[in-house]
């Protein structure tokens, strides 16, 4: 018999009849293409936030280091600015809005007057190019605290 022969023809267990199983891989290509593919968009999403979230966790804590350094607040703001940028630009990531804000306050204090400047990063990611619903981008956020010197002379102090 011409059937029993032909490999997309096998007898079920339920009952005692041939069964045609032709186009069950296309279907089974259907489902699961689409699903592999979104697999990898979400893994693709998931490393690119995970490298930016490093490189804005990096450059906070450089604008916040930079800025304790100084003795001047307002110097100090504008060089915090300065590195964020420059860190972000260096560790190649693009960012549709970035956000830094840096608190100098505790550089306006007498020498003597223990303190710390706070730097805080935002970062809006894009992800529209991934196709993905709902994940046009993320915005990715750190904020860092750095001492500053007690004893260290301060600008006007």
């Amino acid at each position: 018999d011409r059937t029993e022969s032909h490999p997309a023809r096998r007898k079920t267990p339920m009952n005692s009849r041939w069964r045609n199983e032709r186009g069950s891989a296309t279907v089974e290509a259907v489902i699961g293409v689409p699903a592999f593919v979104l697999l990898i968009l979400l893994a693709i999403m998931g490393g690119r936030v995970a490298l930016a979230k490093q490189a804005v966790d990096a450059a906070t804590a450089d604008a916040a280091r930079v800025a304790s350094l100084s003795r001047d607040a307002t110097k100090a703001k504008s060089d915090a600015i300065e590195v964020a940028e420059a860190s972000l630009a260096n560790q190649g990531i693009t960012c549709l809005d970035t956000t830094i804000t840096v608190d100098t306050a505790a550089l306006r204090r007498p020498a003597g007057t223990p303190g710390v400047v706070t730097a805080t990063v935002s970062c809006t990611l894009r992800l529209a190019d991934l196709g993905l619903p709902g994940t046009a981008s993320r915005t990715i956020t750190a904020t860092v605290t750095s001492p500053v010197d007690t004893w260290r002379e301060r600008a006007g102090r």
